[in-house]
């Protein structure tokens, strides 16, 4: 299989945009399509991509039965917070077929600069080809050039030890198990404490009191 990345950064006027719990539809593992010649682009989101990443994501999580079916409406929410410093698409042949976006954590140690990564989605036709793994690459490097401090995510307890990721004793997320629980420490030592994603996580798609739909 022959995969070709060309990532971008934002067009003028479009700068880079500054979970968690089952924020991954990307297919496990990532090989054995019979695929050849993708010519993917990794860009920055756009206003106009807006309805296709929702569309992605709800499609790339539809079948995944851990999955509360929101995610969608978490990046919504995120991008309403203006919470989503980094939101990439992968485009090919001029159609946005899979997504990933990071946004900020807070650490009870009070450690600032870390992220959460996801929902990543790849449209179901698309997945197991590299476009999620480009995504993933492609975003960290982005988190590296923004001096970030660290990234953590629940995902698949295999897929994310490639990149890094690993299960760690002293930082948890409540509720979540050790072994889907997963960090990536780019300056320093891993710190210790809990960590707590961004409210938009919480987003279901009806709007709260007063409109908010963070909730």
């Amino acid at each position: 299989m022959q995969l070709t990345v060309l990532s971008v950064t934002a067009a003028a006027g479009h700068p880079p945009r500054q979970p968690a719990p089952a924020t991954e539809a990307v297919r496990w593992p990532e090989t054995g399509m019979n695929c050849t010649n993708l010519n993917i682009v990794i860009r920055d989101e756009i206003d106009t991509d807006i309805v296709a990443i929702s569309d992605v994501t709800q499609a790339a999580f539809e079948s995944l039965e851990i999955s509360n079916h929101t995610e969608q409406y978490i990046i919504e929410a995120l991008r309403a917070a203006n919470a989503l410093p980094i939101s990439l698409v992968a485009e090919l042949d001029g159609q946005v077929v899979g997504h990933i976006a990071f946004s900020p954590v807070k650490l009870s140690d009070g450690t600032q600069g870390w992220f959460g990564l996801g929902p990543v989605s790849v449209e179901p036709e698309y997945q197991r080809k590299g476009i999620g793994k480009a995504l993933i690459e492609t975003g960290l490097s982005r988190l590296k050039n923004l001096k970030a401090q660290g990234c953590c995510l629940v995902g698949h307890p295999e897929y994310y030890k490639k990149f890094g990721f690993q299960n760690v004793d002293g930082l948890v997320l409540e509720g979540v198990p050790k072994e889907v629980f997963f960090v990536l420490s780019l300056h320093g030592p891993v710190p210790e404490g809990e960590v707590t994603f961004h409210n938009a996580f919480k987003a279901d798609g009806q709007p709260a009191a007063g409109g908010d739909a963070t909730r």
